[in-house]
């Protein structure tokens, strides 16, 4: 890559700034939540296709056999018909039935290694801040979809990989190689990223950067080269079956499935944790009972388990199962466990990770380069990485600074939008250098 084209990667930037913020803003005002992104991923593909690259989508890019935690299919023909509404493409929306809401761009640009960008696209659970004290409410771009809302800068992510794919199609008689962006639904809850790899997304890739918003680099300015490591987690939700009975006049003839909910909600925060690193257990929800006088015949659970390692976090999982067990007996109800979502741990290659900061270093906008942190979280970006990795391939994840608002799954969350031309930039100039670099399979 000559200086000449880096120069120009700098100015193309810059010159997308007004359109990043429109764009950011646009998705920020209609998110989506995990398998039901129809909108988002049609103005994706759309864009993509705009800026000449071939476009994949739905089952193409999807496996709907690896698929969990999906909504129903009445609640997805919603999504489908809402997306439309707020300014999806109908077509678009229409080939990705069934929430297969994956997309992929490429452009080959002669012999040369496969480098694969992946930037993700879902919102929140959450219901976003409604007063003239938040920013995107103050300023009209505030969610307009109950439920919804973009509180971990996956807007700016969608944005920014839109603009990385528009500037590598301007300087494309300058590079060699293929280019493949892929932008993937349900990141939130680990989700999405194994129906994608399992389809075939990652087949072929050289080199994997991904990366994310103010998480573990908070400040406008900073930039982590790459991720030393994720947790390894697991997303299950447990159903508890009972009978239900008259709580005054026969309350022996019941099996109450809320105590032993309960009694599986607090013994699960008492697995012992693992003397090889960092475990967590978290029970985030508990739905249980219809009326004070019936005894309830139905709970549900949603919990996670997380771990420094992936074993660690199998550790965890398989106590949980036990302890899921243990309080169905005691209160004679059924139960069942189902696996929402899973990711691996991982870690950055140092290869990559250098990459990244000779491109940071050379663009002078960044006051504080770190090679690495612990990301002390989870991310199925680990499971992509990981994949890339066991056929050859290297790969990074890199942390985007910028002053945030509140923390990120919060009511108020809000980034600087100044970080989108530098996450544009600095994202272009990677693909650059890893183009440039010797493939690394076959």
């Amino acid at each position: 890559m000559t200086d000449h084209a880096t120069t120009d990667i700098g100015r193309l930037a810059a010159g997308l700034a007004d359109g990043l913020i429109a764009r950011r803003r646009d998705l920020h005002k209609y998110p989506e939540t995990a398998w039901t992104e129809f909108r988002t991923a049609s103005l994706a593909a759309r864009a993509l296709a705009a800026a000449g690259y071939a476009v994949r989508l739905g089952g193409e890019v999807v496996r709907r056999e690896s698929m969990l935690g999906a909504p129903p299919a009445g609640e997805l023909a919603t999504h489908m018909e809402r997306a439309a509404a707020q300014g999806g493409d109908p077509a678009l929306i229409g080939r990705m039935a069934g929430g297969l809401t994956g997309v992929v761009g490429e452009r080959c640009f002669g012999p040369g290694p496969v480098v694969a960008l992946r930037f993700d696209m879902d919102a929140n659970d959450l219901d976003e801040a409604r007063d003239d004290g938040h920013r995107p409410h103050r300023e009209g771009f505030g969610s307009v979809n109950a439920g919804a809302m973009h509180a971990c800068g996956h807007d700016g992510h969608t944005a920014i990989g839109l603009g990385v794919a528009e500037i590598l199609a301007t300087l494309g008689d300058r590079l060699r190689g293929t280019v493949r962006l892929i932008f993937q639904p349900g990141e939130e809850g680990v989700r999405g990223a194994g129906p994608m790899a399992d389809a075939g997304v990652l087949d072929g890739v050289d080199y994997l950067l991904g990366g994310h918003i103010g998480l573990r680099a908070p400040k406008t300015g900073q930039v982590v080269c790459g991720v030393e490591g994720f947790l390894a987690t697991t997303k299950f939700d447990a159903v508890f079956t009972g009978m239900a009975a008259h709580a005054g006049a026969a309350p022996e003839q019941g099996r109450n499935a809320l105590l032993a909910a309960a009694n599986a909600a607090l013994n699960l925060h008492a697995i012992s944790r693992h003397g090889q690193g960092a475990s967590r257990i978290t029970v985030g929800t508990l739905h249980a009972g219809q009326g004070r006088n019936v005894i309830p015949a139905k709970a549900e659970l949603q919990a996670e388990t997380r771990g420094r390692t992936t074993e660690i976090d199998r550790f965890v999982f398989e106590r949980a199962r036990e302890v899921v067990a243990g309080a169905a007996m005691m209160y004679g109800v059924d139960h069942e466990i189902m696996v929402a979502g899973r990711s691996p741990s991982g870690r950055s290659d140092p290869g990559v990770v250098a990459v990244v900061r000779r491109a940071a270093e050379a663009m002078g906008c960044f006051s504080d380069i770190r090679d690495g942190v612990d990301m002390r979280a989870s991310e199925d970006f680990a499971l992509l990485l990981g994949a890339v990795q066991a056929r050859g391939g290297l790969g990074a994840y890199l942390l985007l600074g910028s002053d945030l608002a509140a923390g990120h799954h919060n009511p108020r969350f809000d980034f600087d939008e100044a970080c989108l031309v530098p996450g544009v930039e600095l994202f272009a100039r990677c693909a650059m250098a890893c183009l440039n670099l010797p493939p690394r399979r076959g």
